[in-house]
């Protein structure tokens, strides 16, 4: 049986990161229920602590998550995940955004967009650049 998954990004600032990544990759935010949350919090089964706003809207605190605009069939969702600590090594994993545009536009767009440089790579004649989202956590554009 083959699984279904959603890449967990650990961050400081969940719902900033998941802007910055859903432009970075032209994705989408997933709405948060402002209904639903008011409703947990009225029900008891969540504090008004657990929650923020974000861009005007009431959302929880704990996280946001963006996905592809054809949906979850064509990749899984990314879900940003409030963690106290910050981030201190190297990633064991990240993504490779392959683009079909080209690659330093690319890169110059997202690094006008907060990302930092970290290195060009090269493998045979595979080629690409490491950068930094916002937060520290590297990315690979070919």
């Amino acid at each position: 049986m083959a699984y279904e998954f959603q890449v967990t990004l650990d961050c400081a600032r969940p719902h900033e990161l998941a802007d910055w990544w859903a432009e970075a990759l032209d994705w989408e935010v997933e709405p948060q229920d402002e209904g639903f949350i008011r409703s947990m919090i009225e029900q008891g089964h969540a504090t008004e602590d657990e929650t923020t706003r974000h861009n005007g809207k009431l959302v929880w605190r704990s996280g946001a998550a963006i996905r592809h605009p054809d949906g979850l069939e064509r990749a899984p969702r990314l879900l940003f995940q409030l963690v106290p600590e910050p981030k201190t090594v190297k990633n064991r994993m990240h993504l490779d955004l392959r683009t079909g545009d080209d690659r330093d536009a690319v890169v110059q767009r997202l690094v006008a967009k907060g990302a930092t440089f970290l290195h060009d790579g090269r493998q045979g004649p595979s080629t690409w650049v490491t950068l930094a989202d916002p937060e520290g956590n590297e990315l690979c554009v070919s």
